[in-house]
C-alpha cells in the first residue's frame, strides 16, 4: 500500500506535469475581489459567486465540477489553480492538500489568494502575504470566503454570516446572499463592476448533459450585484425548467409535471418575462400527462402573452393532442 507522504509527493509532481508551475511575467491587471466557495452535499451542488472592480471577472476567477469541489483564484490570480485544484480534489487530495500542492508548484505564491471546497464540505482557503490590504479569509464546513483589496475584514464576516444564516435556501440563493452581504458591508474598496454565480450539480444543464444548473454573469455594470440578482432569479426559473424538460425527454411522467408546475410558479411568483414560454412547457407537459385541459388553459395563457408562438404550436407534434380535428 502506498504510503500517504508518498501519495502527496505524487500528486506534487503531477502538479508540475500538469503545467501548474507559474513563470516569471509583467505584472498583470489583478482581479482583486470577494468571493465565496461553497458546497451542499445534500443537493450535490457545489457552487462560485464573486464580485470585483474588474472586467468580466467571471472568465478568471470561477470554476466549478459536480461531484468534486468549486474553486475561487483570484488577487494576481494563476488560473491553473482552478482545473488544478479539481483534479487533485477528484484524486483524493483535501482542499488544504490541494492549495499546498499549487502553491508549492507555483513561482510566485505570494501574490495569490484562493478558495476551495470539496462537494464532501471540507474547506480551505489561502491568501499569500503579497496580496493587497486588507486581504485575508474564512473557511468553515461548506464554505470558504477571501477576498483582497477589501475595505476590510467586515466584508468576509458579513459573507460568512450570510451564508450561515441562509441554511434552508438553496445554493443560489444562498450564494447570491453572502455576495450581496459582503457587498453592503464595503467590498472591493476600488468600487464595483462585475459579478458571477455559478452552481455545478450532475446533469444540472440543459438537457442533463453537463452540470453547468446555474451560470449568469455581470461583465461591466455600475451595479453588478443588482443585476445578478435579477438575472439569478431567471436562472432559478431555467434550472427548474431544465429539471423538467430533462425528465420530460426521459420519460418520467409525474416528474416532469411536478418539475414544470414548480417553474410556472417560480416564473409567476418573479413576473418573468419568460413566462409564455414556461406556459407553452407547461401546456406539453400536462398534455403528456393526461391533463388536456390543463394544458389547453396554459397554451391559451402562453398564445394571449406570446402571440408569435402560435405558428411553432401549429407545427408541433407535442401539442397535436390540443389542435381540433375535422369532423
Amino acid at each position: 500500500m502506498i504510503d500517504r507522504q508518498t501519495w502527496v509527493g505524487g500528486l506534487y509532481r503531477a502538479a508540475f506535469a500538469l503545467g501548474l508551475a507559474a513563470s516569471a511575467h509583467a505584472e498583470a491587471p489583478r482581479p482583486s475581489t470577494f468571493s465565496i466557495v461553497a458546497a451542499d452535499p445534500a443537493t450535490g451542488e457545489v457552487g462560485v459567486a464573486v464580485a470585483s472592480r474588474f472586467f468580466a471577472v467571471g472568465s478568471v476567477v470561477p470554476f466549478a465540477k459536480a461531484g468534486v469541489g468549486a474553486v475561487a483564484t483570484q488577487a494576481s490570480a494563476n488560473t491553473t489553480y482552478g482545473p488544478g485544484a479539481l483534479e487533485l480534489l477528484a484524486n483524493g487530495a483535501s482542499p488544504a492538500e490541494a492549495l499546498a500542492i499549487l502553491t508549492r508548484a507555483d513561482a510566485d505564491p505570494k501574490s495569490r489568494q484562493a478558495g476551495v471546497v470539496a462537494a464532501n464540505g471540507a474547506s480551505a482557503t489561502y491568501t499569500g502575504p503579497g496580496c493587497n490590504a486588507w486581504a485575508g479569509g474564512r473557511s468553515g464546513t461548506g464554505y470558504a470566503v477571501q477576498g483582497n483589496i477589501l475595505t476590510g475584514e467586515p466584508v468576509v464576516v458579513a459573507m460568512e454570516r450570510a451564508l450561515l444564516e441562509s441554511a434552508g435556501k438553496n445554493l443560489a440563493e444562498r450564494l447570491y446572499a453572502a455576495l450581496a452581504a459582503g457587498d453592503a458591508a464595503g467590498g472591493d474598496s476600488r468600487g464595483k463592476q462585475s459579478a458571477v454565480l455559478m452552481v455545478s450539480r450532475a446533469g444540472g444543464g440543459y438537457g442533463a448533459f453537463d452540470d453547468r444548473a446555474i451560470d449568469i454573469r455581470v461583465d461591466d455594470h455600475t451595479e453588478p450585484i443588482i443585476e445578478l440578482g435579477r438575472l439569478m432569479g431567471l436562472a432559478l426559473v431555467n434550472d427548474l425548467w431544465n429539471r423538467g424538460w430533462a425528465a420530460f425527454l426521459k420519460g418520467e411522467r409525474g416528474e416532469d409535471l411536478k418539475w414544470q408546475e414548480a417553474t410556472l410558479a417560480k416564473a409567476e411568483a418573479i413576473r418573468a418575462e419568460v413566462l409564455p414560454e414556461v406556459l407553452y412547457d407547461v401546456a406539453v407537459i400536462r398534455l403528456a400527462n393526461g391533463d388536456k385541459p390543463g394544458a389547453r388553459a396554459a397554451l391559451d395563457r402562453a398564445l394571449v402573452l406570446n402571440p408569435k408562438l402560435a405558428k411553432q404550436a401549429a407545427g408541433d407534434s407535442d401539442l397535436a393532442g390540443l389542435r381540433e380535428r375535422a369532423p
